[in-house]
């Protein structure tokens, strides 16, 4: 398969709303609980993270499909910070009536955990998860120009390196730390705020090495500007299929991020059914999968009940190996 470079990423158009002058019936959208019907109105996406990012384009292209198939306007409401804990606390606190949903990124609730103060971890628990949604896997990338080739070039470099996190407590500080500690490497995290500062720091040699996710990377890799070193997922990426994974070169780093939908904790069962209807429907459209190919993403679109398994499952261990190995990520464990 051959890549594609970030370029060619865009943000597909918003659904229109003409449809609304249809009966809702006609659409299917006329679901109700306690005689209200459903959807009221249009169905507000939150997006935790900046613009024009990996989890920003993942809710505009589902939003947009979802739109379609609900026949109402579902608009994306971005509200970055936090690791996006300012938007999954807005979603929180917003009424339980499926007029409200979010793009949940896994690391908020099985990483960012390991790196925050109890009282301000996001618990996959307190959501109605509608739906999983994708893998994007991570790359350790080095400038092209340092020579570094590998990750035993890391280890030979015989000083401490600086490697670039795309935030405090994130997928890709966590990959790193493992893959340094297992390795033996000597290494200082410099955290950016997203994957596109972290690779321009690496370009201007300020750091020697970035976890970033593999649709962002992509471009700078096929120009020569950026070498991949490794994968993060637990098999190699078909995407970059001659880069080996962390695991297969002797370490047990599998970090991958995981999107998901959920929304508000108690909307009621036949709402949280007919959005995942919709989103279904989005994900089965060719427009939708070749989206998924356009930005290097493998489809994970499992039940809610499974990605709360999963979630919930990564989260212990991930807890399990930072102890194991003496990991700070930067907060009370």
């Amino acid at each position: 398969m051959t890549s594609k470079s970030p370029a060619r990423r865009r943000v597909l158009p918003p659904a229109l709303a003409a449809v609304l002058s249809l009966p809702l019936a006609a659409c299917g959208g006329n679901l109700s609980s306690g005689g209200a019907e459903f959807p009221s109105g249009p169905v507000t996406m939150l997006v935790g993270q900046a613009p024009g990012g990996s989890t920003d384009l993942i809710g505009r292209a589902l939003a947009d499909g979802a739109a379609d198939d609900l026949g109402v306007a579902m608009p994306v409401v971005n509200t970055p910070g936090a690791n996006g804990a300012l938007a999954a606390n807005e979603l929180a606190g917003e009424q339980p009536d499926g007029q409200h949903v979010l793009v949940l990124n896994a690391s908020l609730t099985s990483i960012t955990p390991l790196a925050v103060a109890p009282e301000e971890a996001v618990d996959i628990n307190d959501y109605e998860v509608i739906t999983g949604v994708s893998q994007d896997d991570y790359v350790l990338v080095a400038n092209t120009a340092s020579g570094l080739r590998s990750v035993p070039d890391l280890a030979r470099a015989g000083r401490d390196l600086k490697f670039a996190t795309t935030g405090v407590g994130t997928g890709s500080q966590l990959a790193q730390e493992l893959l340094f500690e297992q390795a033996g490497i000597a290494g200082t995290a410099v955290p950016f705020d997203g994957g596109s500062p972290a690779m321009t720091a690496v370009l201007g040699s300020q750091v020697d090495v970035a976890a970033v996710q593999l649709g962002e990377a992509i471009g700078q890799i096929e120009a020569g500007r950026l070498t991949p070193l490794a994968t993060f997922a637990a098999q190699r990426s078909r995407y970059l299929p001659e880069t080996p994974t962390a695991v297969e070169q002797g370490y047990d780093v599998r970090v991958s991020q995981f999107r998901a939908i959920v929304a508000p904790k108690d909307t009621p069962p036949e709402r949280v059914e007919r959005l995942r209807k919709a989103f279904q429907a989005t994900f089965a459209t060719e427009r939708y999968r070749k989206f998924n190919e356009d930005n290097l993403l493998t489809p994970h679109e499992v039940d809610g009940a499974q990605v709360v398994q999963e979630w919930t499952s990564s989260l212990e261990s991930y807890r399990a190996m930072t102890r194991q190995h003496g990991i700070d990520l930067g907060g009370p464990k």
